[in-house]
């Protein structure tokens, strides 16, 4: 494609500060100058080890090795042949370690377009370009748009602009299959609301955020929820 826990403590994790995510934005001269700012590693599968650059973005930070370690041994049975959709996509430390240990494609969305053409860039450095897909798009924008069917989801919106609730019921509009795996990271403090047929898996605290790995079952039963 191209360019267009068990439940426990980890140290802190996420891509953000505690205040939210991108609460300032650089002006243009500044989007205009942005360097990298530091590595993303990915820490398994066919990549393991490659070092990606980050850009220099207000509060973005790819989520720390051991906490991505924590959340890819929850779904190590999930990955082979996965089709991922990574909202809020950041640096796509997310979707790309999805993609190194085996996901069959992934679509990152990312509103940014500096930070959506630096993961394009990080696409082609791993030759990755035929399984992932980069949209620069708002991601509720996005959801509105025709679905399509994923099995994995990874959702971490900036952190108290109740984004995580109205993405959550958007996902049922036909993006997730029957058996999804819908991860969801958000304030500590705060749990979404989520639709009726997902249910809680895994989940874990790390500073001010809060990760929780839901598992979609669409059984009869739950069909009319």
């Amino acid at each position: 494609m191209t360019v267009d826990k068990p439940a426990g403590t980890i140290p802190a994790m996420t891509r953000r500060p505690p205040s939210p995510r991108r609460a300032t934005k650089p002006t243009d001269g500044q989007q205009g100058s942005r360097r990298s700012a530091g590595r993303l590693r990915i820490i398994g599968g066919d990549y393991r080890r490659r070092l990606l650059p980050v850009l220099d973005s207000p509060g973005l930070r790819p989520t720390p090795d051991r906490v991505r370690e924590t959340l890819f041994n929850w779904l190590t049975a999930d990955l082979p042949g996965a089709r991922v959709l990574d909202l809020f996509a950041g640096t796509g430390a997310l979707g790309l370690e999805a993609l190194s240990r085996g996901a069959r494609e992934a679509c990152f969305v990312e509103r940014d377009p500096h930070v959506a053409r630096q993961l394009g860039e990080n696409l082609a450095t791993l030759g990755a370009t035929e399984r992932g897909r980069v949209v620069t798009a708002d991601a509720m924008a996005f959801l509105t748009g025709p679905p399509t069917s994923c099995s994995l989801v990874f959702l971490d919106p900036p952190f108290r602009q109740g984004l995580a609730e109205p993405c959550c019921a958007a996902l049922e509009a036909g993006w997730l299959t029957d058996e999804a795996c819908i991860y969801v990271e958000c304030e500590a403090e705060g749990e979404p609301a989520v639709p009726a047929t997902w249910r809680l898996h895994r989940e874990v605290r790390a500073g001010d955020s809060h990760g929780r790995l839901y598992r979609r079952d669409a059984s009869p039963q739950h069909d009319a929820c």
